[in-house]
C-alpha cells in the first residue's frame, strides 16, 4: 500500500517506522528540521507528498492540523483516505472532514502511549471511511474499536479519556513532589501504585466513595491542600479535587432535580443575607429595566475596555440557563452589546448579561426579555479588535466570578454563589424568607398607636 505520513515528529516516525516494517511503501512530509525514518522516502511538498497515495495519516500538532489539511486537499488521489490522528475538538474534526471530503475522512484517535506501543497503540475510529481506517490499524497489530458515526466521533472518546489520564497524570506529579517535600516521596510511589493496581473494583470504590463520603473526603482534601501549601508545594489538583467533593456535597442538599428553577422568586437580598453578605455586586451594577430576574450559570468573559470581540466568541459556546458575566474594567465608553446580540443570546437560551461596563439599546433588551445588568448605557458602539479570554475567573462588580458560578439578579442587583455552594445557599436563603415573613406577619399584627 502507498502510504504518507504528514508529521515526522515522535508519534509520526513511529507509524512510519511501523508502516515500513509492514512492506508498505512509505511518504514523508515534514517542513520542520526532523530525521527521516528509515525505509520511507522525504517529500519536498505536501502536494508530492501526496501523490499517488492511497493513505494518508496525518500526525501534526494540532494547531497545524486544518492547515496540513489544507495544503493536501486539492492534492488527494480519488481513492486515497485521508486518517486524522490529531488531538482535536469535535468540530475541529468536522471541519478538516469538509476540507479533504467526508467520504474519505476518518477521525482516529489513540487511546494508549505511542512511544511504548509504536504503530500498534489502540485507537478508536469514526467517520465515512472508518472501516477503511480500521483494516489498516488492524493489519498494524492495533487494538481497535469501529464506532462508525460522524468525524469527531472518536475524538469525543479520546478527550472523554484524557479527562481521566491527563489529571490522573498531574495528580501523580504533585502528590510525588510533595511526598519529596516531606521526605517521603518512596512511601508516596508506593501508596499510588497500590491503588493503581486494583482495576475496577479499585474504580467503583474510589467512585462510590467520593459521592457517599463527599462531606468528610472535602475537609480532608482542604486539609491536604494546607498541608501541601506549607510544603512549599503549589495544591492545584488537591484543590480541584477538594472543589468536586464539596460540590457533590452540596448537590445532595438540593430539593430536587432543577436547582436553578428551585431559586424561582427568592430575592437576592435574602440570598445575601444567608451568605453573610457575601458574593453580591457593588451598586453600580444595576439592572436596566424594571422587573429585570435571571437565574444561571456564569459563562464568563473578559475583555478589553470598549472591545467585545470576544464575547462573540463566548456566545458560540453558551448553552441554554447561561449567563454571561464580563469583566470589562468598568469602561463606560463603549457598549459591549445590544440588541442584535442580545436576540442571538435569547434565542440560545441565554438567561441574561451582567457587565462591569456599558451597553445600550435597553428599551429593545425589555422588549425581547433580555435580563441585563451593567454600569452604564451608552449608544456608542464597541471595537471588535480583542484580545479577550472566555471561561476564566473574572472580577465584575468588585466580586471574582468563576465560570459555572450560580448568578442571581433581580431589581437591586446581582449575587455571586460558588457553584459548589448553590443548594447550601438555596436553603439559607429560603430560610431567610420565611423569617422575614414571619417577623412582617407580626409587624402588621401589632395594633396601631
Amino acid at each position: 500500500m502507498r502510504t504518507t505520513v504528514l508529521g515526522l515528529g515522535e508519534a509520526g516516525a513511529l507509524y512510519a517506522a511501523g508502516l515500513v516494517a509492514r512492506g508498505w511503501d512509505v511518504t514523508g512530509y515534514d517542513p520542520a528540521n526532523t530525521a527521516t525514518p528509515d525505509g520511507a522516502r522525504r517529500a519536498d511538498s505536501p502536494a508530492e507528498a501526496v501523490r499517488d497515495a492511497e493513505l494518508v495519516l496525518s500526525l501534526v500538532g494540532g494547531k497545524v492540523a486544518r492547515s496540513a489539511a489544507e495544503s493536501v486537499a486539492a492534492h488527494l488521489p480519488p481513492g486515497a483516505v485521508f486518517v486524522d490522528m490529531n488531538s482535536m475538538a469535535p468540530d475541529a474534526k468536522r471541519a478538516t472532514a469538509e476540507l479533504v471530503g467526508p467520504h474519505r475522512f476518518a477521525d482516529v484517535a489513540v487511546v494508549g502511549s505511542v512511544p511504548e506501543h509504536g504503530a500498534a497503540t489502540g485507537v478508536v475510529v469514526s467517520g465515512v471511511a472508518s472501516a477503511r481506517a480500521a483494516e489498516v490499524f488492524r493489519a498494524l497489530g492495533a487494538p481497535v474499536e469501529d464506532i462508525g458515526g460522524e468525524p469527531g466521533a472518536a475524538s469525543v472518546r479520546k478527550l472523554l479519556r484524557s479527562s481521566f489520564m491527563k489529571g490522573l497524570g498531574a495528580l501523580i506529579v504533585e502528590s510525588v513532589a510533595a511526598g519529596a517535600a516531606a521526605d517521603a516521596e518512596d512511601w508516596v510511589r508506593g501508596q499510588i501504585a497500590d491503588a493503581l493496581a486494583g482495576g475496577h473494583e479499585t474504580t467503583e470504590r474510589l467512585h462510590d466513595g467520593t459521592l457517599k463520603h463527599a462531606d468528610r473526603r472535602a475537609a480532608e482534601s482542604v486539609a491536604s491542600a494546607e498541608l501541601l501549601d506549607s510544603l512549599g508545594v503549589r495544591p492545584v489538583m488537591i484543590s480541584a479535587a477538594a472543589e468536586l467533593h464539596r460540590d457533590r456535597a452540596d448537590a445532595a442538599l438540593a430539593p430536587g432535580d432543577d436547582l436553578l428553577a428551585a431559586y424561582a422568586g427568592l430575592a437576592v437580598a435574602n440570598i445575601g443575607d444567608a451568605r453573610e453578605r457575601m458574593g453580591m455586586m457593588d451598586g453600580g451594577i444595576h439592572a436596566l429595566w424594571r422587573g429585570v430576574r435571571a437565574v444561571g450559570r456564569a459563562r464568563t468573559v473578559w475583555v478589553r475596555a470598549g472591545d467585545n470581540l470576544a464575547l462573540h466568541r463566548a456566545l458560540d459556546r453558551c448553552r441554554a440557563g447561561d449567563v454571561l458575566v464580563v469583566n470589562g474594567h468598568g469602561d463606560t465608553t463603549r457598549a459591549l452589546l445590544g440588541e442584535l446580540m442580545a436576540e442571538r443570546a435569547k434565542k440560545r437560551g441565554v438567561a441574561g448579561i451582567v457587565v462591569d461596563g456599558a451597553l445600550r439599546d435597553v428599551v429593545e433588551l425589555e422588549k425581547i426579555g433580555f435580563s441585563a445588568w451593567a454600569r452604564a448605557v451608552t449608544p456608542a458602539g464597541p471595537y471588535k479588535n480583542g484580545p479577550g479570554q472566555v471561561d476564566v475567573p473574572v472580577a465584575v462588580g468588585g466580586v471574582v466570578v468563576h465560570p459555572g458560578d450560580l448568578i442571581v439578579g433581580d431589581d437591586d442587583g446581582v449575587i455571586v454563589v460558588p457553584a459548589a455552594e448553590a443548594a447550601a445557599s438555596l436553603l439559607g436563603g429560603r430560610a431567610v424568607e420565611a423569617d422575614e415573613a414571619g417577623r412582617r406577619a407580626a409587624i402588621l399584627a401589632e395594633p396601631a398607636r
